[in-house]
């Protein structure tokens, strides 16, 4: 049964119907409705706006649609393009990251808007950071090299400081798999991806803990006995240097927190790869109510109106919750530069460029099951420096998964 967040008693065809995942759009509707006399919203909680499309026989369509995994090639053709609205100037076209818009567009036509999007990131205590030269980003190969000058043994071999380990965080191994070109793609329900790369990956993770961390059992261990706290809270106990975490849950830390921790964005050739699940808006091509829906989209995609959203969200103590714009950082360049660093004080001078901002491939509406079900526990096992056991195929993974869930 559908939730519906925003309640009113406006007329059904005088109401913008928006299907989303993403709490901080009722806010965003209060703040609208209670500022526009002529176009009201509602919001109606959907927990895979994308996996809902089409909606049922029975179901009012929305009007518009905010979630992640939009891009599917399953998924656009539930929305009209929106380029029109660049063509009378409703929306700055150039005041999105170049990108991100383009993973929006299919066939040269705008089919949808990016809204927001995360950052991944390692973060370590101010008092280490003689350890880390380099101002704002840090590549893979510097992370291990810089932790591994962190580690301690004790007489017997044991460590009592660890750097960094890879097989702390699956994400981590995730991350460097997409930066060794592993080039997840959507094919069909499924995904495609460069086994070769993700053969090199291994091979890369097992050396890294073979070389400065003995073996992964050895790390696990470290991480059982000392890592059992909240990633900020790991580095702040001097047993390890980094913890690896994005920008979504570094953000949504109380400030008070944060006091002591510092961050690099982490990039390769000065590209910082997005996190997988951006959200995208788009405009439903059986909308009832397209008018009032460009109003709102109008309205949200200005660097003045997400000014607004921000001073809301931190004047109501909902920054705690989330982070930023829609739980990430704005899609529009200058909220960004001019406006995230008056609330996250961490961002001030450290917004990369938006030529750093790479994406991802687009993936498919199931990816994180996919990736969560295959892909890690590929990683996993693989990585291990101790693998003893045939290990499954990337092939008979995905087998399993499809029987389980086709």
């Amino acid at each position: 049964m559908q939730e519906i967040w925003t309640s009113c008693s406006f007329r059904k065809n005088d109401t913008v119907i928006i299907w989303t995942n993403r709490r901080e759009f009722v806010s965003y509707a209060e703040l609208f409705n209670a500022t526009n006399e002529d176009v009201k919203v509602l919001v109606v909680y959907k927990e895979r706006p994308a996996e809902s499309l089409p909606p049922a026989k029975d179901e009012t369509p929305p009007d518009i649609v905010i979630g992640p995994w939009l891009t599917s090639n399953s998924v656009r053709k539930n929305f009209r393009p929106v380029d029109y609205l660049f063509s009378e100037q409703q929306i700055n076209q150039s005041a999105f990251y170049p990108k991100l818009l383009n993973t929006g567009n299919i066939n040269d036509k705008q089919y949808l808007l990016p809204v927001s999007f995360n950052l991944p990131a390692v973060i370590f205590s101010e008092q280490n950071n003689s350890y880390v030269e380099e101002n704002y980003m840090l590549t893979i190969d510097q992370i291990r090299d810089k932790a591994s000058t962190f580690n301690k043994t004790n007489k017997d071999g044991s460590y009592s400081k660890m750097g960094f380990a890879p097989s702390w965080n699956s994400d981590f191994l995730y991350l460097v798999a997409k930066i060794q070109g592993a080039s997840f793609s959507e094919q069909g329900e499924l995904f495609s991806w460069n086994q070769a790369k993700m053969d090199s990956t291994v091979e890369y993770l097992r050396s890294w803990t073979e070389t400065f961390n003995s073996a992964t059992s050895v790390e696990q261990d470290f991480a059982f006995k000392y890592l059992y706290t909240p990633e900020y809270k790991q580095v702040a106990t001097e047993k390890c240097l980094f913890a690896y975490t994005n920008s979504q849950e570094l953000f949504s830390i109380p400030k008070e927190q944060l006091q002591n921790i510092d961050f690099r964005w982490i990039h390769q050739d000065l590209k910082i790869l997005v996190e997988d699940d951006m959200i995208f808006l788009g405009l439903h091509k059986q909308s009832k109510n397209s008018a009032g829906a460009e109003a709102f989209i109008t309205w949200f995609m200005q660097e003045e109106t997400q000014g607004k959203l921000l001073d809301r969200t931190t004047s109501m103590g909902l920054n705690v919750e989330s982070f930023g714009i829609s739980g990430g950082f704005s899609a529009i360049r200058n909220v960004n530069e001019r406006i995230f660093p008056l609330y996250y004080e961490h961002l001030q001078g450290n917004i990369p460029p938006a030529e750093y901002i790479d994406v991802v491939n687009i993936l498919p509406i199931r990816w994180e099951s996919l990736k969560s079900r295959i892909v890690l526990p590929w990683l996993e096992s693989y990585s291990d420096t101790k693998q003893e056991e045939v290990t499954a195929t990337m092939e008979a993974l995905i087998d399993t998964w499809s029987k389980q869930f086709e």
